[in-house]
């Protein structure tokens, strides 16, 4: 199995992240290839950084970083759910990237952007520049959403379009053939 992290990165009141990961977790699960973890970074809860040492060591001092750490080390991969605040990622997603550097290595990305008219794609571009540099493999294959408060329903459930649907199917099976294609380069030794 494929363990698979997805990544709420919105952490504001009435935030969307969790609606839009009530939809995708079951997606993914459903995809038959990962075990499927999913953390609320509001939830995780972070400090902002305070280690002392720089991440490339992975010598941590505090027990959030280790936790954060094991988390992390123990994934294959990686969705984030891409809220886009002010034309760009969240900071709390900023501020968990930072903490570690080696044990996101060579890991796939994929994403779900939802935002206003541009669907998170600022958020995604940002992002995959900040991942690339630490050898992540973020995936071209994405979800966009863009004016998402517009498919939520009254019970305040999202409800994809079907090119949603078909594009989420199309990013999961792509990020299931890069985790295994990336993970010689994971094992010890590599």
């Amino acid at each position: 199995m494929i363990e698979l992290m997805i990544l709420v990165t919105s952490s504001r009141p009435g935030r969307a992240g969790p609606a839009m990961a009530r939809w995708i977790e079951p997606l993914a699960s459903a995809q038959g290839e990962f075990r499927v973890t999913l953390v609320d970074l509001a939830e995780l809860n972070l400090p902002f950084m305070d280690e002392p040492n720089h991440p490339m060591k992975k010598d941590y001092q505090h027990e959030h970083t280790k936790a954060w750490s094991r988390m992390v080390e123990a994934s294959d991969a990686f969705l984030v759910l891409a809220a886009e605040y002010n034309f760009g990622f969240t900071a709390v997603f900023k501020n968990a990237i930072d903490y570690l550097f080696q044990e996101w290595n060579n890991k796939p990305v994929a994403f779900v952007g939802y935002g206003g008219v541009a669907g998170g794609t600022r958020s995604i571009q940002m992002m995959k520049s900040v991942l690339t540099s630490l050898n992540m493999m973020p995936l071209n294959e994405a979800v966009y959403i863009p004016f998402f408060k517009n498919q939520f329903d009254a019970a305040g459930q999202f409800v994809p379009t079907d090119e949603q649907s078909k594009a989420a199917a199309k990013m999961l099976k792509s990020l299931a053939r890069w985790a295994v294609t990336l993970r010689p380069l994971r094992s010890p030794g590599a």
